[in-house]
C-alpha cells in the first residue's frame, strides 16, 4: 500500500473529516420520516461487512467490529430494522462500496444501505462510509475520517449521528452519557458514567460513602451530586478532566442537583435556613438566589429546555406532588392530581412533556404527560418498581431503573414505553440514572 493513501493528522483523539461526499440531491430539503407515530415501522437497513483496502489482518478485524458496532448503534435507536447478512445477494468484498447494485439490496428488502471501506497502517486508521436511498437510487451521506485504531468507535458514533440527522431529523444520541449510582465492586453507592447504550462504565467517585442523584452538565465537562462523605447530605460538583471538587457545605442537607440548559448554573434543594428550598446555583456551588418558597419541601428540579420554566416535587398540598413554576413571574401551577405520590420529574428536551415516577397500589411506575399534566399516559407496568426516568437527548428514549429482574438495575424503553430491555452489565445495584445532553468531543 503506498503511503499516498493516508493522510494522517494525529492530534490525539482529534477526528477530522477529510471528505464529504455528497450528491447534487444534498443540497435539496430531505422529506425526514414521521417518528412521531408509536407504532412506526422500523426502516429496514442493510449493513454489510465493510471492505478491507489492503487485507492486514487488523484492516480484516476492524471491518468486522466496525461493520458490527454501527449496526448495533442502529438497532439500539429502536428506528431500524437491520437485514440479516445471511440474505444478502452480493459479497460485499467483490462490490463497489461507491456504486451498489440497487436491485440487489431492494430484493432483500432494504430500504437504505451503508458501505463502507477501512484501511490502517500501523495504530492509523482512515475509514469511508456512505449510505444510500437503494429505492430512489442516490446516495445521501459520504464521509471519510482518519484517527487512530482507538478512535473506531468515534468514527462509528459520527457517521451514526450523520444517519440520524438526515433520516430523522436530529443528530440523535451517540455523544451522549448515562451516569448512575451503582454498588458494583464495593458494595458503596458509588457514580458511574457509561456510554449512550450502557458500554464502558466508568466509576467517578472512590469515597466509599453514600452517594446519590448524579447530573452531568450541558457541557459534560462537570458531574453533580449529593455525598455523605463528609457525614450529612452535601452537594459535591466534580471536574471531570481533573477530579477537583467543589463542595455546598452548608448547614442542613444539599440534594438533587439539576443543571440549566446550557448554563454554567445549577439548581438544588438546600435547608440551611430550616424549611427545603430550591436554589439557584454557579456550577462552583454560589448561591445565585432562592427559586422556590413555600411551607412544604420542595426538591427535584428540573428545567425546561430554554431555562424558563421549573418542574420540581413539593409537598406543599399535602402529598408529594409535580409543580411548575415560571422563573420570572414566579407563578406556579399543579401538574399532577391523581395519585398521592408523585415525585422525580424530568422535563423532556423538546419542551412538550414530562416523565416522572408515580406511585400507584403500592407499586412505583413511570408517567409521562403533557407539560399542563393533561394526556397522561402510564409507559411501564407490573408488580415491581419503576422509577428514576431521564430522557436521551433527542426525546426519542427513556432510561429508568427498575427491581423486576429483583435488585434494581438500569433500563432503557422508547419515549412511548416500547422495547423494555437491560442498559447496565454490572454486578449489585444500579439506581438513578441521568441521560446528559450530546456532547462533541
Amino acid at each position: 500500500m503506498r503511503d499516498s493513501h493516508f493522510r494522517f493528522k494525529i492530534i490525539g483523539m482529534l477526528l477530522m473529516v477529510l471528505m464529504t461526499v455528497e450528491t447534487a440531491w444534498c443540497t435539496g430539503k430531505y422529506d425526514y420520516i414521521d417518528i412521531s407515530n408509536p407504532m412506526m415501522k422500523k426502516i429496514p437497513m442493510a449493513v454489510p461487512l465493510f471492505k478491507p483496502m489492503s487485507g492486514n489482518a487488523d484492516e480484516n478485524q476492524i471491518t468486522d467490529s466496525a461493520s458490527k458496532q454501527l449496526s448495533d448503534f442502529l438497532t439500539f435507536t429502536g428506528y431500524f430494522k437491520l437485514i440479516d447478512r445471511g440474505a444478502f445477494l452480493i459479497d460485499s468484498a467483490q462490490s463497489d462500496v461507491a456504486i451498489p447494485q440497487y436491485k440487489a439490496w431492494t430484493t432483500v428488502g432494504a430500504e437504505f444501505l451503508v458501505t463502507g471501506a477501512v484501511m490502517t497502517q500501523g495504530n492509523q486508521l482512515e475509514m469511508e462510509l456512505r449510505l444510500f436511498d437503494t429505492i430512489n437510487q442516490r446516495q445521501l451521506i459520504g464521509k471519510k475520517y482518519t484517527g487512530q485504531t482507538d478512535d473506531q468507535r468515534k468514527m462509528i458514533r459520527r457517521f451514526c449521528s450523520e444517519i440520524m440527522l438526515r433520516l430523522i431529523g436530529n443528530s440523535g444520541i451517540f455523544d451522549s452519557q448515562i451516569s448512575f449510582v451503582s454498588t458494583a465492586g464495593s458494595g458503596n453507592k458509588e457514580i458511574f458514567i457509561a456510554e449512550f447504550d450502557g458500554s464502558g462504565p466508568r466509576q467517578i467517585t472512590h469515597n466509599k460513602s453514600i452517594n446519590l442523584s448524579p447530573a452531568l452538565s450541558s457541557d459534560g465537562k462537570y458531574i453533580a451530586y449529593t455525598s455523605y462523605a463528609e457525614g450529612k447530605p452535601d452537594l459535591f460538583i466534580q471536574s471531570l478532566s481533573d477530579n477537583k471538587i467543589s463542595v455546598v457545605d452548608k448547614k442542613g442537607m444539599a440534594i438533587s442537583p439539576a443543571w440549566v440548559p446550557g448554563r454554567f448554573e445549577l439548581a438544588a434543594t438546600l435547608s440551611f435556613s430550616g424549611d427545603p428550598e430550591i436554589y439557584l446555583l454557579t456550577g462552583n456551588g454560589k448561591i445565585i438566589n432562592k427559586i422556590s418558597d413555600s411551607s412544604g419541601i420542595d426538591v427535584s428540579p428540573s428545567f425546561s429546555p430554554d431555562g424558563k420554566k421549573m418542574a420540581f416535587v413539593s409537598r406543599r398540598a399535602g402529598s408529594p406532588q409535580i409543580y411548575v413554576q415560571d422563573i420570572g413571574s414566579g407563578k406556579v401551577d399543579r401538574i399532577t392530581f391523581y395519585g398521592n405520590n408523585n415525585t422525580q420529574p424530568e422535563w423532556s428536551p423538546k419542551g412538550d412533556k414530562i416523565v416522572y415516577t408515580s406511585l400507584d397500589k403500592g407499586v412505583f411506575n413511570i408517567v409521562v404527560t403533557g407539560v399542563n399534566g393533561n394526556g397522561a399516559v402510564q409507559l411501564t407496568q407490573g408488580t415491581r418498581d419503576n422509577e428514576s426516568p431521564s430522557w436521551s437527548p433527542d426525546g426519542s428514549m427513556i432510561v429508568f431503573s427498575s427491581t423486576r429482574e429483583g435488585s434494581s438495575k438500569v433500563y432503557v424503553m422508547t419515549a412511548f414505553g416500547t422495547d423494555q430491555r437491560r442498559l447496565v452489565d454490572l454486578s449489585g445495584q444500579q439506581s438513578e440514572p441521568k441521560w446528559s445532553p450530546n456532547v462533541t468531543n
